[in-house]
């Protein structure tokens, strides 16, 4: 598995598996599915509510012998009810409990916004009375804490723009080694990622094959997975449009998570290395880029930290 060193020493693996939208009992099924077809960098979260079904799916992949827990790289992230300091260190306690795990590699602020801790998951329907005027500062000083205390070896962000990203550094006393996004051609964020890697900050890539499941449903950008010529440059290759879309974003030099439920395209999605994009290639899908998101969380954006009301 092909890795990326962060600022504080540790590596993480490129190519990591997504667990959002996993249905229950699903997700259970689908990550000893992934880790034995060799997955090791997996991306959970919180919000995700199938923490204890991941867990359990560690637990036996570490007790059959199939992986140590030190072969495993495993994110998660902390969700927006619990921005404030003296709920942090708790929320990771308990994260790690469903997880089964001792430490996590990876713990990141999920969005810069936050909720109050009693308004719900999602509290669409609260309006300005869910938010929290926590300040993200104030949360990083939490996320520092779960370091000192051995439960995080690395912390990050995630839904960060560059003014945010640029405000915690300059009150940092770890820097952030991560910068979660949605990175897809659609949205190929080099401005983002640029920033990020002048400030040693290593992006990971969510949603990088587009929402193949909501597209036409609701207002979601074409997946370039559809795109006839993406298609007719995997033919050139002898590969498929997700290997194609895959490595062109590896070669943006990030990790990327994307997610499968069948065994042959988990496989696929972890075969990108052993081929390069000729120019002309790379070319075609930097102009697909029109900086349209999947991810919007539009009904949160008069939230004073709302990160996307500038262009990155």
């Amino acid at each position: 598995m092909k890795c990326i060193k962060l600022n504080n020493g540790y590596e993480i693996p490129i190519i990591g598996f997504g667990t959002y939208k996993s249905t229950e009992g699903e997700a259970y099924k689908i990550v000893k599915k992934a880790i034995d077809v060799g997955y090791r960098h997996f991306d959970c979260a919180h919000f995700y509510e199938n923490e204890d079904e991941i867990g359990a799916a560690f637990s036996e992949k570490i007790a059959d012998g199939t992986v140590r827990r030190d072969d495993l790289y495993i994110t998660t992230k902390l969700w927006n009810n619990f921005h404030a300091k003296e709920l942090i260190m708790p929320m990771l306690k308990s994260q790690l409990k469903s997880l089964q795990l001792d430490y996590v590699d990876l713990y990141l602020v999920h969005w810069p916004f936050g909720f109050k801790k009693d308004a719900g998951l999602w509290p669409i329907d609260q309006g300005s009375e869910a938010y929290s005027d926590i300040d993200y500062l104030e949360t990083w000083e939490g996320m520092e804490e779960c370091v000192r205390q051995g439960l995080a070896r690395s912390i990050g962000i995630s839904n960060f723009n560059t003014e945010q990203i640029a405000r915690l550094l300059n009150v940092a006393k770890i820097k952030p080694a991560v910068n979660q996004i949605e990175v897809n051609p659609n949205i190929n964020q080099k401005k983002l990622i640029r920033f990020c890697k002048d400030r040693d900050i290593v992006v990971t890539g969510y949603c990088p094959l587009g929402r193949m499941y909501a597209y036409g449903s609701q207002d979601i950008p074409k997946p370039t997975l559809l795109d006839d010529r993406v298609i007719a440059i995997g033919a050139k290759y002898k590969k498929t449009a997700a290997q194609i879309i895959l490595r062109y974003l590896v070669d943006l030099g990030i990790t990327l998570v994307p997610k499968s439920t069948k065994r042959e395209r988990m496989i696929e999605n972890l075969n990108v290395f052993d081929f390069e994009l000729e120019p002309s290639d790379v070319e075609y899908l930097d102009l697909l880029d029109r900086h349209v998101r999947i991810i919007i969380f539009d009904e949160f954006k008069d939230h004073k930290y709302y990160p996307f009301n500038i262009e990155y």
